[in-house]
């Protein structure tokens, strides 16, 4: 029997869910002789209990227990995690509990008694598409931290809420309506979202709205069924977002018959290949982005009503570059390290002639055009002086100082995490003269706190 153990490949990590002691116990060996993992519970609500998003193994569940069933069960842990493979177990299965079950997001469903053989290889496929689901979620992860882009890059005040409002939407998946103007960083936003969701490990399909061709959209978005003159399956765009996220950017550009075939594969959650005998289910988190007025859109007749309704139930406005002037000097610094990075070229120093330039202008292309001005930097090819930084506009020299003093006043704070006493050190400034400019520039310390 020993010689048997030791040779018994290991299967990885299982946790099991049964109420019956004595066959959750024999369960529990036969899978350990096999060389799984095994930890067990004796209800689905204790096992939800300690179970999370990044659980390394895959669950195996009975089905008739008493309190939460094991459809119910799956169907929280599908809402917890959408790739954490769940295999159901049952006496008294059916056709008919078998689809409810496998709709519900259950990796597999089988009836008892299950030949060792079935359970163990159903077990293994589950933990190898599983360690896959992770590896890919730590590659996106790790190149995520390697761009160092988390999308909102700020200490204003409308940023640091927007970032709060964002991360609770990417918890819960919810249907949005980004807006902002062009270069905003709208996609950027979309993207954050994604990544910081429990879908993240699932598809982000973008669509730009305003590239659609009605002709070919049947066949690009909806996709095509296969067929004898066509053995190979089409999958749409909108099926490959299915349990991702479908970002459509520029949604003000859908043409007005294509809004209301999209409003009916949203509202319904079924998309009808060409040729399809029958829809295929579509589980959508829809984010949209527009610079326009959609509520002046529908008013004036060129954006359905009902589709304005459903998008913007939630709505993220990613302010402008020139509403957060103390914001541009840090993204500069983001995008500068960025292209020294990807280029291999040395950081080049932020002079404060440098960061002056930055704080007076109104960066109209917002982070797209600062973006490019940093890689100018970096090149060494920078733009005249008065390409973009005009000296004789509307702004003068004592509006340019002001929004400087501003801006070094807000870093010192935000280096100090809010503590007014060591900024104030840091910029060797009096008490009453720092909180004088401090009241002059509207700037509040406990803004900055726990900032980072």
């Amino acid at each position: 029997m020993a010689d048997e153990i030791a040779a018994a490949p290991v299967g990885g990590l299982v946790r099991l869910v049964e109420d019956d002691a004595a066959l959750r116990a024999a369960q529990m060996q036969g899978l350990r002789l096999r060389g799984f993992e095994v930890e067990e519970n004796a209800s689905a609500a204790e096992a939800l209990a300690d179970l999370g998003a990044g659980y390394p193994g895959v669950v195996l569940s009975d089905v008739r227990m008493p309190g939460m069933d094991g459809l119910e069960f799956a169907q929280r842990l599908h809402a917890l995690d959408p790739e954490l493979p769940v295999i159901l177990l049952t006496g008294h299965g059916d056709v008919e509990m078998a689809v409810q079950a496998l709709k519900g997001g259950a990796y597999d469903f089988l009836t008892k008694p299950v030949p060792t053989e079935v359970l163990h290889a159903t077990l293994r496929r589950a933990l190898s598409a599983r360690r896959l689901v992770l590896e890919n979620r730590a590659l996106r992860l790790a190149r995520a931290d390697a761009a160092g882009d988390d999308g909102l890059i700020g200490t204003s005040g409308a940023i640091v809420h927007l970032r709060e409002t964002a991360e609770r939407v990417a918890e819960a998946c919810l249907d949005t309506l980004i807006t902002g103007g062009s270069g905003a960083g709208k996609e950027r936003l979309a993207r954050m979202l994604h990544r910081q969701s429990p879908r993240r490990a699932r598809p982000f399909v973008a669509v730009n709205c305003a590239a659609i061709s009605p002709e070919r959209f049947d066949a690009e978005f909806l996709g095509v069924a296969a067929s004898r003159s066509n053995p190979g399956r089409q999958i749409g765009r909108l099926e490959r977002a299915h349990r991702g996220m479908l970002f459509l950017d520029e949604i003000d550009a859908l043409p007005m018959d294509l809004q209301a075939r999209l409003l009916n594969v949203i509202e319904t959650g079924e998309v009808w290949p060409v040729g399809a005998e029958a829809p295929r289910p579509l589980d959508l988190w829809v984010v949209a982005s527009t610079r326009a007025d959609l509520g002046a859109l529908a008013e004036a007749g060129r954006f359905r009503a009902d589709l304005r309704y459903r998008l913007s139930g939630l709505v993220l406005t990613v302010p402008p570059l020139r509403d957060r002037p103390g914001d541009v000097p840090l993204l500069f610094r983001h995008f500068v390290l960025q292209t020294a990075a990807r280029l291999g070229r040395p950081v080049p120093p932020l002079t404060l002639a440098l960061e002056a330039r930055l704080i007076s202008h109104d960066w109209p292309g917002n982070l797209r055009e600062l973006s490019q001005f940093a890689e100018r930097h970096v090149l060494g090819v920078e733009a005249a002086p008065e390409a973009g930084f005009d000296p004789g506009g509307e702004v003068g020299l004592a509006e340019r100082v002001a929004d400087y003093e501003a801006a070094i006043l807000r870093d010192a704070l935000r280096m100090a995490r809010g503590n007014a006493s060591v900024a104030m050190v840091r910029l060797k400034l009096p008490r009453k003269t720092f909180y004088d400019k401090l009241t002059r520039h509207g700037i509040n310390p406990a803004d900055f706190r726990n900032r980072s």
